[in-house]
C-alpha cells in the first residue's frame, strides 16, 4: 500500500508533527493541516493493524491521535467520516477464521496526567447531571485482548480483538488457558448468552522461565510478555500453546441475553459475578471510590508499585460503576464516554544502533552487545543492550546505523524490539561476527544444533573473571564485600587468578589498595571465611556447570554425601535425579570427568571449603518440615520469596511448582492469584498466611 519513498516521507512528517505537538499553529490552513495529520495517522494504523509492524511507539501514536481530536473539536465542520477519530482501525492479515463480535470492541480514550482525568470527569458529570460519580478503577493489563462468548453456560467461541468489529477465531487455543472455565453457571443469573472481554498475558515469572529456556536452546527470546502472549494465541499447535502457561483476566461484560433482571447493576458487581463463576477477574485489584480526586490518588500510587506485580500493566482503567449511567453516557464511534485509560509513563523509545561489541561469559559464550544512542526508557537511560547471538542479529535484521525500537518492562533488561528497515538511507553497514575470541584470540567454536559461538580456551581471562564473579555472587557462595568490581580489580592487579585464589588472597597486599581500610578488610576476610560452610547446593550452583541452575543444584546436593561422588556417576545414573534430562546429565558428567575441574575441587577442599552434604548426613526425619511440600503465592511482606523457600528446605521441606494433591501447604501473601482458588478446591491442602508460616519455623 505504501512504497519505500512514501514510507520515508510519512515517517518524516511524523517526526515534524511530534516535534511541534505542543506549539502547533495551522490556523491559516487548518483544513490542509488536519488532513495531513489524518494521512499520517492512517499510515500508522496500517502499519499497526495490517502489517502488525508499527514504526512508532503507542505513546507517540496516542499523542498524535489526541492532537487530531483536539483540532477536530475546535473545527467540527472539518470532521470527515473516514477520519481515524470516527472509526476503529481496520484490517488484519488473514490467518485464522474471521468472526464478528456481538458488540464492537472499541478502544479506550487515553489520559496521561491528572488534568486529563479531571477534564474527563467534568464532562461525565455534566452529561449525567450528577455532582459526583462512583468509579471502579482497575489495572490496564498489558497483554493481548480477547472476547469470549458463552451460550447456555458453555464456552462457545473465543476471538482476538482484530479491527474491533471482526477478529480471528482462536477457540481451540483459548481452551488451553486454564484460567478460562469451559463451563460457567451463568444460568444461575438468568443469562442465556454472554460476551466477555479480557486480556491474555504471561506472568513475569513464567515469561522469564520461557525466555531462559529459549536462550539456553540458542533461540532469540521474546522482547516482552505482551509479544509472547499475542504470538502464543496464533500458534496452530495447541499443545505448544498449553506449554506457554498463558493466563486470562476477564474484565468487562459487553453483551447479555437474559430472561430476567438478576444481573448486578454495577461494573464492580459484574466483576464479582465473574470471579464467583470461576473467572480470573480483577476483583482483587479493583477499587470502587466516589469522586475523581480519590481516583487520581489511587492511579498515581499504583504506578509506583507496578513493578512489584506478578504481571505487566501499562496503566489503570477508570470506569463509571453504575451500568445504567454507563448506558446514559453512551459512546462515540471510537470509545465509550464512561471509561478512560490512565497510561503510565512510556517504556518504549527509538534510538540509533551505533556499534556492536562482543563479550565473553563464564561458559565461553560470545555475546554481542549493541551500543546505542543514549535514550531514556522507563526512567532509565539506556546506552547498551544485549543482542544475544548471531541468529538474533539475523532475525531482527540489524545493521550498524539502523533506527531501532527498544523496550524496557519493569526491571527487565532492555530489548531491541525491531529495526526500522524502511528508514535506511544506504549508509548502514553489516554487523561482522568475530571468528576469534575477542579476549584471548583463540578460534571460536559453535556446537552443532546451537546458535551460540564459544571460546573453548578454559584459561581465557574473560572466562576466569566471569567464573569468579558467579562463584562469589549472592545466589552462589554469597561472599559479601566481594562484588564484580573487586573481582576485576584483584584480577587486574594479579591478586586473583582462579576460584581457589579467593581463599588464598594476600590480605596485606589488598589492604594497600585505596578504599580498603581496616574495617573493609575485616569484613572481606569474615565473608570469605563464612562462605566455607555454605550449603552444598550453593557450591554446586557457584561452580557454574552449564545448564545447572539453583533448582537443579539443590536436587544434585541431595543425591550425594560428598560432591566428588559424582565422579562415579554415569550419565544414565544422573538422569535418575529429578528434572535432570539428557542434556543436563551430559553437562554434569563432563564437568566431573574433567581433570582440571577435579583438581580445582580438591584444592577448594584443602583450603577448608566443605564438599559434604551436611543436611543429608543429619537425620532429615528430625527436621520440622520433613516430608512436607510448600508453595508460596502472592507478595510476602516480612520475608523475601527466595528466603522463605530456603527456610522450607533448611527444615527438611520441599518447594513444588504448582497446586496439586501432592501439595501440603499453600502460603498466601497479598494479591494472591489463581493458585489460591485452585487450592481451595483440594481439601487436603492447608492454606496458611505468611504469619502462620513464620510461627511454624523453629526458633
Amino acid at each position: 500500500m505504501y512504497d519505500k519513498e512514501q514510507t520515508k516521507s510519512l515517517q518524516q512528517k511524523t517526526k515534524e508533527w511530534l516535534l511541534s505537538i505542543n506549539s502547533i499553529n495551522i490556523k491559516e490552513n487548518v483544513a490542509d493541516g488536519i488532513e495531513d495529520l489524518r494521512y499520517v495517522l492512517r499510515f500508522h494504523e496500517y502499519r499497526y493493524y495490517v502489517q502488525t509492524n508499527p514504526l512508532i511507539s503507542d505513546f507517540e501514536y496516542d499523542s498524535l491521535y489526541k492532537l487530531l481530536e483536539k483540532l477536530e473539536t475546535e473545527n467540527p465542520a472539518l470532521i470527515t467520516e473516514d477520519s481515524p477519530t470516527q472509526r476503529v482501525g481496520k484490517g488484519l492479515i488473514n490467518s485464522f477464521p474471521k468472526v464478528q463480535h456481538l458488540v464492537p470492541m472499541l478502544s479506550l480514550e487515553n489520559s496521561y496526567n491528572a488534568a486529563d482525568l479531571l477534564d474527563w470527569d467534568r464532562k461525565a458529570r455534566q452529561l449525567s447531571d450528577l455532582p459526583e460519580i462512583e468509579y471502579c478503577v482497575e489495572p490496564k493489563f498489558d497483554g493481548a485482548s480477547i472476547s469470549l462468548i458463552y451460550d447456555n453456560d458453555q464456552l462457545n467461541r473465543s476471538a482476538t480483538r482484530g479491527d474491533g468489529v471482526v477478529g480471528d477465531e482462536i477457540t481451540l487455543n483459548t481452551r488451553q488457558i486454564k484460567s478460562v472455565p469451559l463451563t460457567a453457571k451463568f444460568s444461575s443469573y438468568g443469562i442465556d448468552q454472554i460476551e466477555i472481554r479480557g486480556e491474555v498475558l504471561i506472568n513475569k515469572n513464567n515469561f522469564k522461565k520461557y525466555n531462559d529456556k529459549l536462550i539456553e536452546e540458542g533461540i532469540p527470546p521474546f522482547a516482552n510478555p505482551r509479544n509472547s502472549a499475542a504470538g502464543s494465541l496464533r500458534i496452530k499447535d495447541t499443545v505448544e500453546v498449553s506449554r506457554r502457561n498463558l493466563e486470562a483476566f476477564l474484565y468487562h461484560v459487553s453483551y447479555i441475553s437474559t430472561t430476567n433482571n438478576r444481573q448486578p447493576p454495577t461494573h464492580s458487581g459484574m466483576l464479582d459475578m465473574l470471579w464467583n463463576l470461576g473467572f480470573r477477574s480483577p476483583k482483587k485489584e479493583m477499587i470502587v471510590v466516589k469522586g475523581i480526586d480519590k481516583v487520581i490518588h489511587h492511579v498515581e500510587e499504583f504506578e509506583n508499585k507496578r513493578d512489584t506485580l506478578p504481571y505487566e500493566i501499562d496503566g489503570m482503567v477508570v470506569k463509571v460503576n453504575d451500568l445504567h449511567l454507563q448506558e446514559r453516557l453512551g459512546m462515540t464511534s471510537h470509545h465509550p464516554r464512561w471509561a478512560i485509560a490512565f497510561k503510565f509513563k512510556a517504556r518504549q523509545a527509538t534510538s540509533k544502533l551505533l556499534n556492536v561489541g562482543f563479550q565473553v561469559g563464564r561458559t565461553g559464550a560470545v555475546t554481542p552487545v549493541a551500543k546505542i544512542a543514549a535514550v531514556l526508557v522507563g526512567g532509565v537511560t539506556v546506552t547498551s543492550i544485549s543482542i544475544h547471538n548471531e541468529e538474533y542479529i539475523k532475525e531482527k535484521n540489524l545493521m550498524l546505523g539502523d533506527t531501532i525500537l527498544i523496550e524496557r518492562s519493569g526491571d527487565v533488561i532492555p530489548q531491541i524490539v525491531k529495526s526500522f528497515v524502511e528508514l535506511r538511507n544506504g549508509g548502514e553497514t553489516a554487523i561482522q561476527f568475530p571468528t576469534h575470541c575477542p579476549v584471548c584470540n583463540d578460534n571460536l567454536f559453535k556446537p552443532e544444533g546451537e546458535a551460540v559461538w564459544r571460546c573453548i580456551n578454559i584459561n581465557c581471562a574473560a572466562q576466569v573473571v566471569e567464573r569468579v564473579i558467579h562463584f562469589v555472587s549472592k545466589d552462589a557462595m554469597d561472599i559479601k564485600s566481594f562484588g564484580e568490581a573487586n573481582v576485576r580489580k584483584f584480577y587486574d592487579l594479579g591478586f586473583l587468578k582462579d576460584v581457589p585464589g579467593i581463599y588464598e588472597l594476600n590480605f596485606e597486599a589488598v589492604g594497600q589498595i585505596d578504599g580498603f581500610g581496616k574495617k573493609s578488610l575485616e569484613n572481606l576476610q569474615a565473608a570469605i571465611g563464612s562462605s566455607k560452610t555454605q550449603p552444598l547446593h550453593r557450591l554446586i550452583y557457584g561452580l557454574g556447570i552449564r545448564y545447572v541452575g539453583e533448582t537443579t543444584a539443590k536436587i544434585l546436593a541431595n543425591v550425594v554425601d560428598h560432591l566428588l561422588e559424582f565422579t562415579n556417576f554415569s550419565e544414565e545414573q544422573l538422569q535418575q535425579a529429578e528434572d535432570v534430562g539428557i542434556k543436563v546429565a551430559g553437562s554434569i558428567y563432563r564437568f566431573f570427568h574433567d581433570e582440571k575441574n577435579l583438581q580445582m575441587l580438591q584444592k577448594l577442599e584443602q583450603l577448608g571449603i566443605s564438599l559434604k552434604n551436611q543436611k543429608k548426613q543429619s537425620n532429615v526425619n528430625d527436621t520440622p518440615f520433613a516430608g512436607q511440600t510448600f508453595l508460596f503465592t502472592g507478595t510476602l511482606s516480612q520475608l523475601k520469596r527466595s528466603s522463605a523457600e530456603e527456610k522450607v528446605e533448611e527444615n527438611g521441606g520441599k518447594i513444588v511448582s504448582g497446586v496439586s494433591s501432592k501439595l501440603n501447604y499453600l502460603v498466601v501473601g497479598d494479591d494472591a492469584g489463581s493458585k489460591l482458588e485452585k487450592a481451595k478446591k483440594i481439601q487436603t491442602i492447608k492454606i496458611i498466611s505468611e504469619e502462620d508460616f513464620i510461627k511454624m519455623l523453629p526458633t
